[in-house]
This record gives C-alpha cells, sequence and structure tokens, in this order.
C-alpha cells in the first residue's frame, strides 16, 4: 500500500491567530484560506479521491497511490473552514486533536468534535498536552499522554479511537510502542514517505508537511506519480533530523528564524 499523507495544520481567514496554538514557531505551519483553497484546488484537479485510512485496510496489497488528508492540532479553522472545503470535493480528512486545550479559545469544542465525527471525519489524538519534544519524554509519560487523549476522545465520540499523530515530528520507536501500548493501532508522523510500515505492535506511515509560504501546487506536485517531489522532501526532513538532536529545544526558534531569513532573501 502507498499513501501520500498530506499534513496541514490551522486554515486563517485574516490573521493566524485565529485558530490553535498562536507562536512564531506554530504559526509558520498556518496556510491562509486563499493558499489552502490553491492547494485543494490542485489536489482536485489529479482527480484522486481522498482515502481515509479506516478504510485503507481492505486496500492492503493496492500498488496505486493513495492519498490522504490529515490537519494536526485540532484547531478551531478544521470546523470553521476545512470540513467544508473537502466536503464540496466529496473528501473527508483527519483531524488530530490535543484534548486539553478542547475548548479553548482558537480550538474546537466536544460538540463540534462530535458534528465532524457523524459527517465522516476521522477524529484522532494527537497526544493529551502536546509536549515540546515528544520523543524525549519518558516511556510512562508518554503512555499518559496517549492514554489520557484517547481517553477523552472515547467518552466524547462514543466509540473507541484507534489513530493517532506524533506532535512536533518527534517520532521514535519507543514512541510507536507506548502509542500501541495504550491500543493506539495506526500513528503517522513527519517522515515525508509513500510506505507504512509495522514498528512496535503499530503500523506507522508518514507525511509530507505544507507549510505557510509553500508553492500553491505543492500539494499537487507531492501527490503526482512522479516522485521528484517527495524525493526532495524527504532529504530536507533528514538533514532535519541530523540538526534537531544538535539544537535540542532550541530547535523550533532557530528554524523559524532561518525560514524568517530565507523569505525576507527571496523578495529581493
Amino acid at each position: 500500500m502507498r499513501l501520500v499523507s498530506l499534513l496541514f495544520h490551522d486554515v486563517y481567514l485574516r490573521d493566524p491567530s485565529e485558530s490553535g496554538f498562536s507562536s512564531p514557531a506554530a504559526d509558520r505551519y498556518k496556510l491562509s484560506l486563499t493558499d489552502f483553497e490553491r492547494q485543494l484546488e490542485g489536489l482536485a484537479g489529479l482527480k484522486v479521491p481522498a482515502s481515509l485510512v479506516t478504510d485503507l485496510e481492505q486496500r492492503r496489497g493496492d500498488r496505486r497511490l493513495s492519498m490522504a488528508v490529515t490537519v494536526d492540532d485540532g484547531g478551531l479553522s478544521y470546523y470553521t473552514v476545512v470540513a467544508d472545503r473537502l466536503e464540496a470535493l466529496g473528501w473527508r480528512g483527519h483531524c488530530f486533536v490535543s484534548t486539553k486545550f478542547i475548548g479553548t479559545p482558537g480550538f474546537m469544542n466536544a460538540r463540534q468534535l462530535r458534528e465532524l465525527d457523524a459527517r465522516g471525519h476521522v477524529i484522532g489524538t494527537h497526544s493529551a498536552t502536546h509536549p515540546a519534544r515528544f520523543s524525549a519524554l519518558s516511556s510512562e509519560e508518554m503512555r499518559e499522554e496517549w492514554s489520557r487523549s484517547r481517553d477523552v476522545l472515547a467518552n466524547l465520540l462514543g466509540h473507541d479511537v484507534h489513530i493517532g499523530s506524533v506532535p512536533g515530528g518527534y517520532f521514535s520507536n519507543v514512541v510507536a510502542g507506548t502509542a500501541a501500548d495504550v491500543g493506539i493501532t495506526f500513528l503517522m508522523n513527519s517522515e515525508p514517505v509513500t510506505y507504512t510500515r509495522m514498528v512496535n505492535r503499530c503500523t506507522v506511515a508518514g507525511r509530507f508537511t505544507i507549510r505557510g509560504g509553500a508553492r500553491p501546487n505543492l500539494a499537487r506536485l507531492f501527490a503526482l506519480p512522479a516522485p521528484w517531489a517527495r524525493y526532495r522532501a524527504w532529504a530536507s526532513w533528514n538533514v532535519k533530523g541530523l540538526i534537531k538532536p544538535v539544537l535540542g529545544a532550541s530547535y523550533p526558534r532557530v528554524s523559524a528564524w532561518v525560514q524568517t531569513v530565507s523569505s525576507s532573501l527571496s523578495s529581493f
């Protein structure tokens, strides 16, 4: 099974602070409504429907490329913007929620999450508190994050939740193992690959990130059969994998600064 999972965050109308976490590091992942719609337009032109991972088990062994839309954090814009745009195309998406923030300013509330679930969107866990460096937690802390958030969502939705995504892309084999320990069977990280693999009893899938300021057709390029854009994303991700351990907790701040400088230079 080959899967191009696209990772989005919040979408805003006027200001990035409207939805989700608000910080320079978080805001650089957010798209304006216009930019988000352009990404969807490019995908719609491919005539490849968006899949749900809950249905992909039936396609095991199918070598055709599938595409999925995922959105992290649980920001309000999934309810007010993203879901309607996906449904207009006949699609549904995956909404990964950090449960501590449900009902707080900028995030969805319980009623909205139940409605999205009833409309066919997949609601999954994105941990309880969204730790800055998830893989740096102890095994017990990881299990607590997964189990607390999974219990909150199960009680809210009225059914079990077996799918999750890793906050901040800080993945490790232990992260997958602790997720499996508490009943998560499918976990998404931020590695830009199209294959899924079994890690410590948990199926793990990568994702291709669409950030603010991305070229309007980037999602389309990722979803095309020709893989050059995916190779480039994979190379960039691996370079970051070498840098992150060196910078530690400073990585988000340094990364945001590099992006700001790069954007300024490109304007000349």
